[in-house]
């Protein structure tokens, strides 16, 4: 996926004037974080267990060198081969070299954002071979031509109008406004492309070192179809997906369903550790697992690692007043939302990725979501400030900040600066007593949609003054 995230600003505000879109995200957010409330409220101690799951990926994180090895060896003893890449173009090269040694044509592939990361598909199609998504949401996106706009719900932008029409238009579907009719359409359609395939390609959700095992956690099935039918199955995974143990994934899988779908748990938990052997009645024949970095471990040698314990479960997304506004597809990468505004700069260079820090009120609702409690309001604050000393700030800003600085720093321009600002917000003031419109061009963006009150009629060091002479 191209990134365009420097055009946060002008994508948001052609998203806030579209109206489907609007009616899309008021549906899919409101649906989504109120179903997270009632799932988080049945918990005995939603708070303990959220602590439990931050300490265990935290854990992982600071032993992830050591738990990676121990991953490796304990799958590779199963039968599945371990590959390491480094960047997304490694990735793909190493998937390619997989299906031309087994002779693969087509290929049948689940949700992943791992792949969406490495513009695996193109990659893919560049080389000739056919890759069809099957999680409803990323099949409804590939025939559109279309980018996920959710971590979770790769089509929070679409109504179901809009899947309609595209179903009527690309697949011949006889018109129909259910979504159990669109649905078992699509399904037909996917059954058709899990019996053919040659290769599946799934993400993971957690990689655990104790027993070498990939766990994947969908609704739909459809991971499971990926990994069991096909001969070949990839497995493409962060090297932050790795848990320690059975107990820690154990803590995890039931904060997962409940922050993305609003489930005590999701209707499919598939655990693979290796590929099917002669005794198995279903599976693979060959697994390869890949571990991709593409900017991980620079990651996680920084103050930003905390970064890597999300588990991708969109809570912070659907919670957001901005993104609940502007959308996923205005951030401009792969990864949208709150997290998104943190991953996008660490991962593609902060002078990249410049507006999405500031892409935030910093309400600290996306922290207060978070199943593993990363404090995300820090992250982007630290993040504005890297802006800064990068030298990726606007220079009238600049200069702006380096003025402000000066006169806090004189009692003299202090006072002077207060009595300019008594008498130009007063003189300015509307009947009501409110500044409505500020013409200063940094501040009137302010004032699109609130009142400004004017500065006092007397400052604190005048009213002080007074009151000493009184006395």
């Amino acid at each position: 996926m191209e990134l365009k995230a420097n055009a946060f600003n002008h994508a948001a505000t052609i998203a806030l004037h579209d109206i489907q879109l609007q009616t899309a995200l008021a549906r899919g957010t409101g649906n989504a974080a109120n179903g997270r409330l009632r799932a988080m409220g049945e918990v005995t101690d939603a708070h303990a267990l959220r602590q439990q799951a931050r300490a265990a990926k935290l854990r992982a994180l600071r032993h992830l060198p050591d738990l990676l090895e121990r991953f490796e060896e304990n799958i590779s003893g199963r039968g599945a081969t371990v590959l390491w890449a480094e960047d997304a173009a490694e990735c793909n090269r190493l998937i390619v070299e997989i299906a031309r040694r087994h002779s693969v044509q087509t290929i049948v592939k689940s949700k992943s954002m791992a792949t969406e990361e490495t513009n695996l598909n193109h990659a893919l199609e560049s080389a000739d071979l056919t890759v069809i998504e099957t999680d409803l949401g990323e099949y409804i996106v590939q025939l559109d031509g279309d980018t996920p706009s959710h971590i979770v719900m790769p089509i929070m932008h679409k109504t179901r109008e809009q899947v309609r029409d595209l179903f009527v238009a690309q697949l011949n579907m006889p018109s129909s406004d259910d979504p159990e009719v669109m649905t078992a359409f699509a399904r037909q359609k996917l059954r058709e492309a899990f019996l053919s395939a040659d290769m599946g390609i799934t993400g993971a959700n957690f990689l655990i070192a104790e027993t070498g095992t990939v766990a994947i956690v969908t609704n739909e099935g459809n991971g499971r179809m990926c990994s069991s039918l096909p001969p070949v199955h990839v497995v493409v995974a962060g090297i932050e997906k790795m848990v320690e143990t059975v107990a820690d994934f154990a803590t995890l899988v039931q904060l997962l369903p409940r922050s993305a779908t609003g489930q005590r748990m999701t209707s499919y938990v598939h655990l693979m550790s290796g590929a099917a052997q002669p005794t198995d009645p279903d599976g693979a024949e060959a697994m390869y697992v890949i571990l991709l970095d593409n900017g991980r471990s620079r990651i996680h040698q920084t103050d930003y690692a905390e970064a890597l314990a999300c588990i991708r479960c969109g809570a912070c997304l659907n919670t957001c007043p901005v993104y609940q506004n502007v959308g996923g597809h205005s951030y401009g990468w792969v990864y949208s939302g709150p997290i998104g505004a943190v991953i996008t700069p660490l991962l593609q260079g902060v002078g990249n990725a410049a507006p999405l820090p500031h892409a935030s009120s910093l309400c600290g609702a996306c922290q207060s979501a978070c199943p593993v409690d990363i404090n995300i309001p820090d992250m982007l604050l630290r993040l504005r400030a890297d802006l800064v000393e990068e030298g990726h700030s606007p220079p009238a800003l600049d200069v702006g900040i380096a003025a402000w600085a000066r006169a806090m720093s004189s009692p003299l321009l202090y006072e002077i600066g207060g009595a300019a600002a008594r008498l130009a917000t007063r003189t300015l003031a509307s009947e009501n007593g409110q500044l409505q419109r500020l013409p200063i061009p940094l501040l009137g963006n302010w004032t699109h949609s609130r009142d400004f009150p004017p500065f006092a009629a007397k400052s604190f060091r005048q009213l002080w003054r007074e009151r000493q002479q009184g006395s």
